[in-house]
């Protein structure tokens, strides 16, 4: 007698779990139970678990029954002709969809030529084991499982066509890769749906060493090919100001603000507005020049205001200005209403962005890498026939052993030779000893090496270098959106630390690591200018250590706890006097021991 479990909760029991079992899996392929019932006998438990809840992961396998699959020839030749579709396939108990509770209790084989009597399901295809991203790795059976996950996050960050109608949307921060091509190496997946998930481009890889500008995960780029339109891209950021109502009658204004209003910014950059307040298309502007002259009420209005009141009169610019440190030119402008009926303007600003030294590249077997160098076409690698690679990636980059890399850009070097695509599908796509023949019947080294000169000497390299065509993914992550610096000495109000962050001209936080480089190199005045930001003199009392506060009266310091206690004047950091501060307002008193600096110089 087994128990049985109906997602979870206790049912009843049943006397022979097998036959219960295999009965119930009958009746659910000849339809007389739901399909989406999956079932497991447990035996070391003596449980049936039956799950019938929402939102499994459930995979289709075909059914297999005394060694032989119930999908036969005919039944594939009326799916090719539309007689049948798939519904009619898991209808008629040919296909089945199991979760990874039902699974467990599966005997499942990849491929129909492996069948046995003891198999209950064969594999549709050994690819649906990825998922949509993963099954465009060409040659991906010969990677790591770590490997094909970086891989398909890096199909999900690469710059491509992602929409045909780009022009007419308002996409937030776009990159659209204006020479997108098709992969020389592509998988079976690729055809229904790759073109619309990651463009890039087919690109000559040398792998090779490059005085140290490729270490590691660096790699270097022809700046002839750059100069062609290698991974270019237009960066779309989109800006909106709305014309706000706010009770009280009172209304946002869209105008060039007057030099009276509160928060003016200095008069150049306002240059490029015109009378309307708006700013014309095709207009180059850079970061903190104003696309929408904007001005606000006052946020805080108090129902009693007066009409002669000064408070009233006071109104703010809010205009929307180009983010800082960027650039570019104005694509359209687009007068609307929002969702609320408020007039609305939305601005387009495109930017066309070459790439360059900093910005991100990826192959799609998860070697990613930063370019670190940008060659002169005069001084790269060249091959007897005249070929100059595109990009030198380090070899040191193959110790992840991404095989898969190796066989594409084997696959590409055949495809570009031959004019053909290669299938790359994992598992069944080509077979990579008859690429590497192929390429040996074209007069190549059936290994992809070649022998190649360098560029500033005219002499051959001793070791034979590997070449091959391979597909190359420019990423979103460019070093235009990530580069900050700070030339002005803002600081927080609150901390008055220095402000944080690209938007607010803020630096890089400095921190112990850091400080320990300053140290290791010897930079003490470097590193109390750095860490002096916030100095602050405060006055302590000598015997209490807590805080004095400034009398008016007698233009003095003077104690709370006792007001003829002397008072010592301190250097701290404003940042340690505030949390003091914070402290006290949670009911926790902290005091400071002071002793005197010259009296203990003396002593020693």
């Amino acid at each position: 007698m087994a128990y049985v479990f109906i997602d979870g909760v206790l049912k009843g029991t049943v006397k022979s779990p097998e036959s219960f079992v295999s009965k119930l899996i009958d009746q659910r392929r000849s339809g007389k139970v739901s399909k989406n019932l999956n079932i497991q006998y447990r035996e070391n438990e003596n449980i049936v678990q039956i799950q019938l809840d929402k939102n499994r992961l459930r995979r289709p396998l075909i059914i297999v029954k005394n060694g032989k699959s119930l999908l036969t020839e005919n039944h594939l030749k009326q799916l090719k002709e539309n007689k049948i579709t798939w519904s009619d396939l898991i209808k008629n108990g040919l296909v089945e969809e199991l979760d990874a509770l039902e699974e467990e209790s599966a005997i499942i084989t990849m491929y129909e030529k492996d069948l046995k009597n003891k198999h209950t399901h064969l594999e549709i295809d050994p690819l649906i084991i990825f998922g949509m991203n993963t099954s465009m790795i060409p040659f991906a059976g010969f990677n790591q499982s770590t490997r094909l996950l970086r891989g398909q996050k890096n199909h999900k960050q690469g710059a491509g066509l992602y929409t045909l109608n780009y022009l007419n949307r308002l996409d937030t921060n776009v990159n659209i890769l204006h020479y997108t091509q098709k992969p020389l190496v592509k998988t079976f997946t690729h055809d229904l749906y790759g073109d619309s998930v990651a463009g890039g481009q087919n690109v000559v890889i040398a792998i090779l060493n490059h005085e140290g500008f490729n270490m590691s995960d660096g790699v270097v780029v022809n700046r002839a090919s750059i100069d062609r339109g290698l991974a270019r891209v237009s960066h779309y950021r989109p800006y909106s100001a709305e014309r706000l109502r706010y009770s009280g009658g009172q209304l946002d204004e869209i105008k060039v603000p007057d030099k009276e209003v509160q928060g003016y910014s200095i008069e150049a950059d306002y240059k490029h507005l015109d009378t309307d307040g708006l700013i014309s298309p095709e207009t180059h502007v850079t970061g903190g020049e104003v696309l929408v002259g904007k001005t606000s009420p006052p946020r805080f209005l108090s129902r009693q205001l007066e009409t002669f009141s000064t408070a009233a009169n006071i109104t703010k610019d809010t205009s929307i200005k180009v983010k800082y440190a960027e650039r570019g030119t104005v694509s359209k402008v687009l007068l609307t209403e929002s969702k609320d009926g408020n007039p609305l303007v939305n601005i387009e600003v495109r930017d066309t962005r070459p790439i360059g030294i900093g910005d991100k590249v990826s192959s799609r077997h998860g070697q990613k890498g930063v370019i670190g160098y940008i060659e002169e076409p005069q001084n790269m690698p060249f091959s007897s026939s005249g070929t100059v690679p595109d990009i030198l990636f380090s070899p040191f980059g193959m110790r992840r052993m991404t095989v898969s890399q190796l066989i594409e850009s084997i696959g590409g070097k055949v495809g570009a030779l031959n004019g053909r695509l290669i299938d790359g599908t994992p598992f069944s796509g080509e077979d990579s000893r008859d690429l590497r023949k192929e390429l040996e019947d074209l007069g190549f080294l059936e290994n992809g090496t070649e022998t190649l000169y360098d560029g500033r000497t005219g002499k051959a390299y001793e070791a034979k270098i590997f070449v091959g065509n391979i597909f190359y993914l420019r990423l979103k992550h460019q070093v235009a959106d990530k580069i900050q610096s700070r030339a002005r000495g803002r600081v927080q109000l609150l901390t008055r630390q220095p402000t944080a962050g690209k938007a607010m001209e803020g630096g890089l936080r400095f921190g112990d690591m850091e400080k320990d480089t300053l140290i290791a190199h010897g930079s003490s005045l470097l590193l109390k200018e750095r860490f002096s930001s916030d100095r602050e003199i405060v006055s302590i009392g000598d015997r209490s250590g807590d805080i004095a506060e400034y009398d008016g009266y007698t233009d003095k310091f003077v104690s709370v706890v006792d007001p003829k206690e002397t008072i010592s004047k301190v250097e701290m950091a404003y940042g340690f006097k505030l949390l003091l501060e914070q402290l006290k307002s949670l009911g926790i008193n902290p005091k400071l021991n002071l002793k005197d600096k010259f009296n203990q110089r003396k002593k020693q």
